[in-house]
């Protein structure tokens, strides 16, 4: 009888980058998210088949229970050696999904496209973890790398403040009266976020703490903004705030600088989505500019 396991996509929406020096981050789970389903099977192997969103097939590979004990090469750079490192750090954290079983037919089901950048490692990750019954978190840490926030939104049903210390998670009330206004648009690439980080890390400077403090000001007036205006305006102060943090200009500045409302960001700047808060329904403008992926409020968060 197949088991299956699920977690819920992520959109990073205030935070970012600092989130991995302690600040607070505000992010929120997607209707999007990846299934995992797991079936007995035998040979002391894990045959493994992942979907896109549209049913492709992806990725197919046979795993020996040997290559999960043994690990991968970390100079090998593919998918099946990630998996395996994966499953590697799984099988340490709890050996017993291999010692005690015969074997695997694993099949994994995305229900949006790959280069969305919304959470295909992570919801991966927290599948694994929930299968393996083990600490996805830990898990993250071990393999991956990365704050966690995305492992915070896989969990949860609800907005989440997240912070890296302890991996705290407290679920936050915001379904705000003016969401009718926010929508998400796809930049038509998926930004690497290991380079992101590095780049971020070369840039931090030595004001950290006051970074922190500021961006944490800056996230609780967005959690709690009552009017459009409001919203508006602290996520633009998010945005010029990170832009000198990172010495980078906004998104805004670099490719959209004619538009009538407020971009921002959302994780590693210059790529996957940003949000788009504006009065006026902004798909024509942004059609014409060549990006056709947008998602009203409704269509992506949970």
């Amino acid at each position: 009888m197949p088991t299956t396991f699920y977690s819920n996509g992520k959109l990073f929406i205030a935070g970012e980058y600092l989130v991995l020096d302690g600040a607070d981050a505000f992010a929120l789970p997607t209707k999007f998210g990846q299934n995992l389903v797991i079936e007995d099977s035998e040979d002391k192997q894990i045959e493994w088949k992942s979907y896109d969103y549209d049913k492709h097939l992806w990725f197919e590979e046979t795993i020996l229970f040997d290559e999960v004990i043994k690990g991968s090469d970390p100079q090998i750079d593919t998918v099946k050696s990630t998996l395996v490192n994966i499953l590697h750090e799984a099988y340490i954290l709890n050996p017993k999904f291999i010692d005690n079983a015969n074997g695997y037919k694993v099949s994994t089901h995305l229900s949006f496209p790959r280069n969305w950048g919304l959470g295909t490692s992570s919801t991966l990750i927290n599948n694994i973890a929930q299968w393996t019954e083990i600490n996805a978190f830990t898990l993250l840490k071990n393999s991956f790398g990365g704050s966690g926030y995305d492992i915070a939104c896989a969990q949860n049903n609800t907005p989440v403040l997240y912070r890296i210390k302890d991996n705290f998670v407290q679920q936050v009330e915001f379904n705000p009266d003016f969401k009718e206004h926010l929508y998400f648009v796809y930049l038509n690439k998926k930004q690497n976020s290991k380079s992101a980080i590095y780049s971020y890390n070369n840039h931090k400077g030595n004001h950290l703490a006051a970074n922190i403090a500021e961006n944490n000001k800056i996230t609780n007036e967005i959690l709690h903004a009552k009017t459009l205006k409001e919203f508006a305006a602290a996520i633009q102060k998010h945005e010029i705030h990170l832009s000198k943090v990172l010495e980078m200009q906004t998104i805004k500045e670099a490719v959209f600088p004619d538009f009538n409302g407020v971009i921002k960001s959302l994780g590693a700047w210059g790529g996957d989505f940003i949000l788009v808060v504006s009065k006026e329904d902004p798909k024509e403008y942004f059609f014409n500019k060549g990006y056709e992926t947008i998602l009203t409020y409704e269509e992506m968060i949970l």
